[in-house]
């Protein structure tokens, strides 16, 4: 079955959806609710329209699955937001994404395809923030930063405690609409797929 035809809707939607939060990230540096929140329904809704037997589609997930799959990229994305290192828009995101994958490929295949999606959206934001650093020639104010991140990593003992010394940081910081990376990720995870 090619990945180009009407049935696989879901995934082309999904990656439309995914575009379209990269572009406003890089354009207003936030991911707005009024499409991460519809997309995180719109996958539940689609799992639980396969559970009711409502679409014969190639989805093999359900409910359960997209749920799995919203939960699965909060999880890989919580302790990243938490240092400061993205926005609530970007988790949500992920969880979008989690929840339309997880219905659309089941549990497990489901579980596998956020985790890699995610990887490869790790490794092109880490190239995309090496090439803004030696743009912007601020090498000693960016290794400060990290200096303070992994600091508040080792010393303090909770989320909002690391949240309250980010969001100080946060306005001295060079932000990386981390929208694109993940949408590149995702995306291209999903065409190598």
């Amino acid at each position: 079955m090619s990945l180009f035809t009407l049935e696989n809707w879901p995934i082309w939607f999904v990656c439309a959806a995914m575009v379209l939060a990269a572009v406003i990230d890089g354009w207003k540096l936030k991911v707005p609710n009024w499409l991460t929140l519809p997309l995180i329904v719109g996958g539940w809704l689609y799992g639980l329209s396969l559970n009711l037997g409502l679409h014969a589609g190639p989805g093999n997930g359900g409910i359960g699955a997209a749920l799995a799959g919203t939960f699965f990229g909060f999880v890989l994305l919580l302790p990243v937001y938490a240092i400061g290192g993205m926005g609530a828009g970007d988790v949500k995101m992920q969880m979008g994404f989690g929840s339309w994958v997880g219905a659309s490929f089941g549990l497990w295949p489901g579980l596998v395809t956020i985790f890699w999606a995610f990887c490869f959206a790790v490794i092109i934001g880490g190239i995309l923030a090496l090439a803004m650093i030696f743009v912007r020639r601020q090498f000693r104010s960016n290794l400060d930063n990290t200096r303070a991140i992994l600091g508040d990593l080792i010393r303090t003992g909770s989320l909002g405690e690391m949240a309250n010394r980010a969001a100080i940081r946060k306005p001295r910081m060079h932000l990386l609409p981390y929208g694109i990376p993940l949408c590149l990720g995702f995306v291209g995870y999903l065409l190598y797929l």
